[in-house]
């Protein structure tokens, strides 16, 4: 199947979550990265879509309402994204509700160890980062950068957040079920966000596609920042295997830090079958 020319960007990030832009920021972001096609996704929330909408209009670039949204397979936490949602399904904010609450609940811990690490008073820092204690782990790793306790995000989340880092705290994720319901019954399609980080083996992997298309998912992202070569064709070649569609998001959060900018390199091999096809054929 041919890709379209137009570029298309199916998952980035606002302030409402762990972005540094404002809607408005973002859709002139867009704008000048000649992106025609963009998809807001934040973290668990959708209260930056109105925003987002208007800009969107404003710069005439089509704007696909969308979340991603945290989630739990067999004990291993994966994102799902929900592009083309209702963001005013009661069930869906619901939802979303209960994560965040789950998000402030990890927030507390994590800062409680941070300062028996020695680091005090971290969750009023991150709090007025995030705005809300429903913040995630990227807010965390922002105050330790500020603070000049670490240097950078990986340093952040090798000593402090990440899973062998002395301040992680898993979180209590939605089986990923339920959340992919909440997407298709928010008029939504479910698509799996980066799935090379999840650092799944093939068999895995598979049995998990298989119980996420069983379950109503529809899509894989192939194309995104944190994909080399070697994992984009992998996850196109899951996406083939299961009859799934393509997704091309850069997972943009800031200008500051980022590996792949808006819009950028996110085309997709020739076989996928895109995941916009799917609204822009209607």
């Amino acid at each position: 199947m041919k890709t379209t020319s137009l570029i298309y960007d199916l998952h980035s990030h606002t302030v409402f979550s762990d972005g540094t832009l404002t809607p408005e920021e973002l859709a002139n972001r867009a704008h000048s990265k000649k992106v025609d096609c963009i998809a807001l996704t934040d973290h668990d929330t959708t209260q930056g879509l109105a925003s987002m909408r208007h800009h969107c209009d404003l710069n005439n670039i089509q704007f696909v309402p969308g979340v991603e949204i945290s989630a739990v397979w067999r004990n291993i936490t994966l994102h799902i994204v929900g592009l083309q949602i209702d963001e005013g399904y009661l069930p869906l904010q619901q939802g979303l509700e209960k994560i965040r609450a789950e998000r402030a609940r990890r927030s507390r811990l994590i800062a409680d160890k941070l300062e028996r690490a020695g680091i005090a008073n971290a969750l009023t820092d991150v709090v007025e980062l995030a705005g809300t204690e429903a913040a995630t782990r990227t807010h965390f790793a922002r105050m330790l950068i500020q603070r000049r306790v670490v240097r950078d995000m990986r340093e952040a989340f090798k000593k402090y957040l990440g899973k062998k880092g002395k301040a992680f705290v898993s979180g209590e994720w939605t089986d990923f079920s339920q959340v992919t319901k909440w997407i298709v019954d928010s008029g939504g399609y479910p698509v799996l966000a980066h799935p090379a980080r999840y650092n799944m083996t093939r068999t895995k992997m598979n049995e998990f596609l298989k119980e996420f298309k069983e379950a109503g998912g529809v899509g894989i992202e192939v194309a995104t920042s944190s994909h080399n070569l070697t994992e984009k064709k992998q996850a196109a070649d899951f996406a083939n295997s299961f009859d799934l569609y393509a997704s091309a998001g850069s997972d943009f959060h800031t200008p500051a830090h980022t590996r792949v900018d808006l819009g950028q390199y996110l085309s997709l091999p020739t076989l996928c079958k895109p995941v916009w096809t799917l609204w822009d054929s209607k």
